[in-house]
């Protein structure tokens, strides 16, 4: 399972800034799998007929359960304060888009209905909440209080993608036996041929564990193949157009419908837009460099709050660097018998930069580790730099039960080899690393390396970057952050030169963390609300401030 460092790293990339390519495989060439395709993405018209099974499917739709152990566990979703209960089914798709007469597999879906009457609804608003890797159907339900003013004019409909979750799930390795192999492993190896040995051989032996246990659909899981089921989710679901609305990685699956199915596009919201130019080492560099001017922005902020990390901005960076190389080398011990090292350093730092309000804590954390204890960051590693957990840290059934953990990590690495034909060497990371360290010696390294993932990866990548551009779709809102640590700011402005003249309209918030609309700044939310419910667009140029942090810890 990668680290949370690693899991970051976007399939634009994953999961985000360098130079325009001039010319990328996508671009230059057909793929494979875009051998026989009209320009609306679909196959010729003989081989479309068969899949008109598919887009005539009525879905049985029932009340959720609770959600099964590959989408994490827990309980049953509540129902929405008006009463509104949530609903799930299953959509039928075609295993392989190329054979829709072959095999099939079930897409799970969620939703709430709108409490519009028929004059004023608009459809449904599609989610996907990033990763890639995590389940929409879990996600929906939590989140669900921030996006209850769209259910005034739209259906809340989201989905465990291909390879996600109750969607044919991908499953490498057991979950005891990764947890075994990962204490024996270093994420950011630096002491020599031993601990990278040790990376590349559990990278391949996940590989090998992915092909055994669920080899029949790992071709299938790629973005094209996700944009694909979005189209016949639309058709399904009754809607003209798709209305969407993508954050992180979603923005990703966004631009590559756009690509597929420009006429088709509805009202859509890319918010944190990964950067559609880069390969995976591009991304992963590019995120060391968003990573690190996030974590001297919160390093700014302490300074503001005097505390005692250091005098300034440049000390309290030097600060963490020496902590994560001495817990690497030493680990503290901490009150439950565990214990502190330099990955769950880097996981707690990692974590609380996507969202500014994880600063107070992060800022306690780092000054008890000071004083020898590493309890509160131990936790926030746990709480909020680990992806995939089955349960919060004082849920029981995370310990006592250790199947019961969501598939994101194995989906993660899953969906991003599917798409990125990158197969790196330790030769390759070696020669990129003082780039890396350069951009960021804290968070360098460690993304560095994570560009190993597919190394014995079954299935050859699709190219080495999506291709996203859409000529003739409608306007497309995209909201960048220019202070995401994930998906740099720059990302939104590529996106939108690729999508092509007229389609990308960019709203710039002035922020902190992942994402925008998440952050719940009045702006930015206004301007999603406006567009997306009646229509819209913010003025060219729209810039969004921030709200100030409250002070104090």
């Amino acid at each position: 399972m990668p680290t949370p460092t690693a899991r970051v790293i976007s399939t634009a990339a994953l999961l985000s800034t360098a130079t325009l390519l001039s010319c990328s495989l996508a671009a230059c060439a057909p793929t494979a799998r875009d051998a026989g395709r009209g320009a609306d993405g679909g196959t010729a018209t003989s081989a479309r007929q068969p899949e008109n099974r598919f887009r005539q499917q009525t879905l049985n739709w029932r009340d959720c359960p609770a959600p099964s152990p590959v989408q994490g566990g827990g309980e049953a979703p509540d129902a929405l304060p008006d009463g509104t209960r949530w609903q799930c089914a299953t959509m039928r798709a075609p295993l392989d888009w190329d054979k829709p007469n072959g095999k099939t597999l079930g897409i799970e879906l969620i939703r709430a209905r709108s409490t519009a009457d028929a004059d004023d609804r608009i459809g449904s608003l599609l989610f996907n909440f990033g990763g890639p890797g995590g389940s929409g159907v879990t996600t929906l339900p939590a989140l669900a209080t921030d996006y209850e003013k769209l259910r005034s004019r739209y259906d809340l409909v989201s989905f465990d993608p291909r390879g996600v979750g109750n969607s044919r799930g991908v499953r490498c390795l057991d979950p005891d036996e990764a947890e075994e192999a990962e204490e024996e492993v270093d994420q950011a190896p630096d002491d020599g041929t031993d601990e990278t040995d040790a990376l590349v051989e559990f990278t391949e032996l996940t590989a090998a564990a992915c092909e055994k246990n669920s080899g029949d659909v790992l071709p299938y899981v790629g973005t094209t193949e996700a944009a694909r089921d979005l189209d016949l989710m639309r058709q399904v679901l009754g809607d003209e157009k798709l209305h969407y609305f993508g954050i992180s990685y979603g923005t990703q699956l966004g631009g590559v419908y756009a690509h597929l199915f420009p006429e088709n596009v509805g009202r859509a919201v890319l918010d944190g837009v990964v950067d559609p130019t880069q390969d995976m080492m591009e991304g992963a560099l590019g995120q060391a460099a968003g990573f690190q001017l996030a974590f001297e922005h919160f390093a700014q902020w302490c300074v503001e709050q005097r505390c005692t990390l250091g005098e300034d901005v440049e000390a309290i960076v030097d600060a963490a660097v020496d902590l994560e190389a001495d817990l690497d080398e030493t680990p503290l011990p901490t009150s439950d018998g565990g214990e502190l090292d330099g990955d769950e350093v880097l996981a707690a730092l990692t974590g609380s930069l996507y969202s500014e309000s994880f600063w107070p804590a992060l800022l306690v954390g780092l000054e008890a580790v000071t004083g020898g204890d590493g309890d509160v960051l131990a936790d926030l590693a746990e709480a909020i730099g680990q992806h995939g957990s089955g349960g919060g840290p004082d849920d029981d059934t995370t310990d006592d039960d250790p199947t019961d953990e969501s598939n994101e990590n194995d989906a993660f690495r899953a969906i991003t080899c599917d798409d990125s034909s990158d197969r790196y060497t330790v030769a390759d990371v070696g020669r990129r690393m003082p780039e890396f360290t350069k951009a960021s010696p804290l968070f360098g390294p460690g993304l560095a390396w994570s560009a190993l993932s597919c190394a014995g990866w079954p299935v050859p990548g699709e190219a080495k970057h999506p291709e996203v551009s859409a000529p003739g779709a409608p306007p497309i809102l995209l909201v960048g952050n220019t202070g995401d640590p994930a998906t740099p700011y720059e990302g939104a402005a590529r996106m939108a030169e690729q999508l092509g003249e007229g389609v990308g309209h960019e709203l710039t918030y002035r922020g902190e963390g992942h994402g925008a609309f998440d952050s719940g700044n009045p702006c930015v939310r206004d301007a999603v609300h406006t567009y997306l419910l009646d229509g819209k667009l913010p003025k060219p140029g729209t810039v969004c401030d921030p709200e100030p942090l409250p002070e104090g810890k």
